[in-house]
């Protein structure tokens, strides 16, 4: 006996051709939809045995809430994320989030018949050496690389950091000045010291920095009313 599906995929071609080979294999699919927003709202409205839900961008934070909706609202669905070759983070935000399973995009039709199954079971639907990766990470987890934001962040007073912002809000050593309170003098040997942490020669170039960098949202955040960093 065929399975309940559904598919739901930001690429509706994906989607439209994954549905039609799960048709051909007997399977009963409810929907093949593309709209990536409105996916939770779907499945929880047909309530399918089994959904297929794609991803472009698994690292991405959010991507799976989709997920912990369905898994919340209705929690007899198994979900079976489809996406390319996650990190094991990703892998692990898929189960964190409730998924029964990972599919990756270029598997076969019968690899992914296989996944539905095994979701439909109540079993882990994901390829051994995803999820061997996923708990090697999550029990021996690499360092991150240094964020260069966040280092150059720590190189700046609390004081500096404002001085960065209205630099990279383009106002001039007058407005800095009369916006902190401080002397024009002030003002600008702060300016300075921030040139020669961020090793910039000019206001541009820091502001390019921030911006590049991340440094500029980090630093926008370390404002009054954020949190400084000395």
């Amino acid at each position: 006996m065929g399975v309940r599906l559904m598919v739901v995929d930001d690429h509706r071609l994906h989607a439209e051709a994954l549905a039609s080979a799960l048709k051909l294999r007997g399977h009963r699919v409810l929907a093949a939809a593309a709209p990536a927003a409105g996916a939770a709202d779907l499945v929880v409205q047909r309530a399918p045995e089994v959904c297929l839900l794609g991803t472009a961008a698994p690292a991405e934070p959010g991507v799976f809430d989709p997920v912990a909706r369905i898994k919340r609202d209705r929690p007899q669905v198994a979900v079976l994320v489809l996406g390319p070759v996650p990190s094991p983070r990703g892998i692990a935000a898929a189960f964190a989030a409730g998924a029964s399973g990972y599919v990756r995009h270029d598997e076969r039709i019968e690899g992914v018949e296989r996944a539905i199954m095994k979701a439909r079971a109540g079993e882990a639907a994901v390829a051994p050496g995803l999820l061997q990766g996923a708990f090697a990470e999550l029990l021996n987890p690499v360092a991150q690389p240094d964020d260069e934001g966040q280092r150059l962040l720590r190189l700046l007073t609390a004081r500096e950091v404002e001085v960065l912002v209205r630099v990279a809000d383009g106002e001039d050593t007058r407005l800095i000045a009369a916006g902190m309170g401080i002397a024009p003098s002030t003002a600008r040997t702060h300016v300075q010291r921030v040139l020669m942490k961020l090793d910039v020669g000019s206001r541009l170039e820091a502001a390019a920095l921030a911006a590049r960098t991340g440094l500029l949202d980090r630093a926008n955040s370390a404002r009054p009313g954020g949190t400084s960093q000395r």
